[in-house]
């Protein structure tokens, strides 16, 4: 499932390539056909995600709403110009400012594509598939491009598209039901203000018998965070996952949200969960091209902790596959 900094990059390209066109919406599929009818033709007039779900507003107060769940995907084809917010021109964030802010540095592929908008600026007439990996796929030479699979809903402009398929949620909401489906959301680092979303946070996780590990996973607690940044927060916090969250530290709590903060923007920055500080040079590049050398434990169960050698564990928690580290997080 797409964590948050992949729907923040979703919702950032269609501020890039949609946003103040009029978008043709249809059903391929035809699932989504009564919806598609209702903003059809419209303009979009804005575009934000909120930890894994996004939100797409037309011209006539109408709102797509859309979560990917585990099998969403968005195709976008077309003259694709990449968000440059994304990249900016004070260069990588995080850890990744020490090594230089030149905007035209060399921009490091991940033999996975999990990042892949790496024509930074450049309109560019391709397909592009963007959900928890992102791959750059063959230029086309057709548009619009017909569309592949079951596509629940094409948004169309005289110069891109966008194709969703397999979502969770898709469907069209006033402002009053978008409001209501925010409310029930935690706080998210890119939409809210700091000071009052690390209270919220604190607050709630404070008072909580659950297991901290399930509540970073809970979107009514925290959005965006899924089991990749769940499994790297909580041992770059060396907390053990099992402590209910009441009997968390307060000092390590707020430490998890700062962290959350920090990493968010790296992953909305790069397109890849880099979640290792203080590289030297020949280790960045490694972890920016490959994804297990970009992690402390997500996914190296049996492999020994790159802190203190012992093996590192995987256990089912919530039906999730939990990652960490018995002698670190003890």
């Amino acid at each position: 499932m797409p964590e948050g900094h992949s729907v923040h990059r979703i919702a950032r390209q269609f501020a890039a390539n949609f946003v103040g066109h009029t978008v043709a919406v249809s059903s391929p599929q035809g699932r989504f056909a009564a919806d598609a009818s209702r903003i059809d033709g419209r303009t979009m007039v804005s575009s934000k995600a909120v930890g894994k779900q996004m939100f797409l507003e037309f011209d006539n107060g109408l709102w797509l709403r859309v979560h990917l769940g585990i099998y969403g995907a968005w195709d976008f084809a077309g003259d694709i110009t990449v968000d440059p917010t994304i990249a900016s021109a004070n260069g990588r964030m995080g850890q990744t400012n020490q090594r230089g802010t030149d905007p035209a540095e060399e921009r490091i592929e991940d033999e996975a594509g999990e990042n892949s908008l790496h024509s930074i600026g450049a309109p560019r007439r391709t397909r592009l598939r963007m959900a928890e990996s992102e791959k750059l796929e063959a230029e086309i030479t057709v548009f619009p491009p017909e569309p592949v699979g079951q596509v629940r809903v094409r948004l169309l402009t005289d110069r891109a598209v966008a194709d969703l398929r397999g979502p969770t949620a898709c469907e069209v909401l006033d402002p009053a039901e978008v409001d209501a489906v925010i409310a029930k959301l935690g706080p998210d680092p890119l939409v809210d203000d700091h000071a009052e979303a690390e209270e919220r946070f604190v607050s709630i996780v404070r008072r909580k018998p659950t297991p901290i590990a399930l509540l970073l996973m809970d979107q009514s607690v925290v959005s965006g965070i899924g089991n990749v940044y769940r499994a790297e927060l909580l041992f770059r916090a060396r907390q053990n996952p099992h402590t209910p969250g009441k009997l968390v530290p307060e000092d390590t709590v707020r430490e998890l949200w700062r962290d959350w903060v920090h990493l968010l923007a790296i992953g909305v920055e790069t397109g890849q969960m880099m979640t290792m500080d203080d590289l030297d040079e020949e280790s960045y590049r490694k972890a920016m091209a490959k994804r297990e050398d970009r992690h402390w434990v997500y996914k190296r169960e049996g492999l020994p902790c790159r802190v203190c050698g012992t093996h590192i564990l995987i256990e089912e928690l919530g039906g999730r596959k939990l990652y960490w580290c018995p002698k670190d997080q003890a």
